[in-house]
């Protein structure tokens, strides 16, 4: 009986939590529950929930990738400066800095894969690099429409309107932000579960020696991998300037870990008991129930993270220590 409860806790455990966080909000809060409220929620959840499909990527091949905060800020920079200081054309100005997500996600690779770093410690590295990069790129300025430079003179651009409804805007009445994440859950889950290439990274990730031996080519998996990591951290620095309407210096500090720990609490979702993009896009959703519900409390935001963290440490436990005793 112990058993089959912990198996059912394991499996189900995240989808429960998600319902009775939500339903003690509802119950409290009488604005709670309302479709402006729960698309509120969904809107804000989109940038992390970016960066965590790219982590979740990097944990499937059996890495893990903490570049991704320094990423989204340098993205977010770089695609204001686009518009502010060079008044580049929309597709340069969403082209670039997906370039640059790849291009970080190759010199991670490079590291990892090449140079045999372990990957904690170069994606480390990585993330100091790239944060210097971005503020000294920025000089530690925020970037905002015809901002005044040192010299006295001023940025003769500002943020293309159009480029705004990417972050601000709603089709239907759905925030876009939205309807762009959920079609990328719909078609990375896909890719994950349902294609040849999606199978191979799981292979990896669970015995890279097996996946060599079987023919998978892993070198190239594992690189391709931290790539997509960057492109979608990349994607979440582009929509967090589209939503704030400016570059912010160190937008993505507090991204990596709400994204890192929307992934473990996905581990559990539906005993998935490894990376996976639905329980990834749970552990997001939980997140920003609970942010949201704490903040319409008026609870105090640091206080805010204690509960993250004990959330993340319940989910952890239930998924660790069912998997442990399934290996005993």
């Amino acid at each position: 009986m112990r058993e089959k409860l912990l198996n059912l806790s394991f499996k189900y455990g995240a989808l429960v939590v998600v319902v009775l966080v939500f339903a003690f909000f509802s119950f409290r809060l009488p604005y709670f529950f309302t479709y402006s409220n729960i698309s509120d929620i969904l809107n804000s959840i989109a940038i992390v929930t970016f960066v965590a499909i790219g982590v979740t990527l990097s944990l499937a091949v059996d890495g893990f990738d903490l570049s991704v905060g320094s990423t989204v800020s340098l993205s977010t920079v770089v695609t204001a400066t686009l518009m502010i200081w060079y008044q580049m054309p929309l597709y340069i100005v969403l082209i670039v800095p997906l370039a640059i997500g790849a291009i970080i996600g190759l010199l991670n690779a490079f590291l990892i894969v090449k140079m045999r770093i372990p990957d904690l410690l170069a994606t480390l590295a990585m993330m100091y690099i790239v944060g210097g990069i971005h503020k000294t790129y920025a000089q530690g300025y925020t970037i905002y429409n015809h901002m005044q430079f040192p010299d006295g003179s001023k940025a003769a651009g500002e943020m293309d309107k159009t480029f705004l409804l990417l972050g601000q805007g709603k089709w239907l009445g759905i925030p876009i932000s939205v309807i762009l994440l959920l079609i990328f859950v719909v078609l990375v889950h896909f890719f994950l579960t349902r294609t040849k290439y999606g199978r191979q990274i799981y292979v990896t990730g669970g015995n890279e020696e097996a996946a060599r031996l079987s023919g998978i080519k892993v070198k190239k998996v594992r690189t391709l991998a931290y790539v997509a990591s960057g492109v979608f951290a990349a994607i979440g620095g582009i929509l967090f300037a589209s939503r704030v309407g400016s570059g912010q210096i160190d937008a993505g500090a507090p991204l990596l870990m709400e994204a890192v720990a929307a992934v473990f609490v996905g581990f559990s979702v539906l005993g998935a008991g490894k990376p996976n993009i639905i329980g990834t896009f749970v552990g997001s959703v939980l997140i920003g129930v609970l942010v949201n519900g704490l903040t319409m409390m008026n609870v105090q935001y640091f206080a805010h993270d204690i509960v993250k963290g004990a959330v993340l440490v319940l989910a952890l436990s239930v998924t660790f220590y069912v998997l442990n005793r399934s290996k005993t």
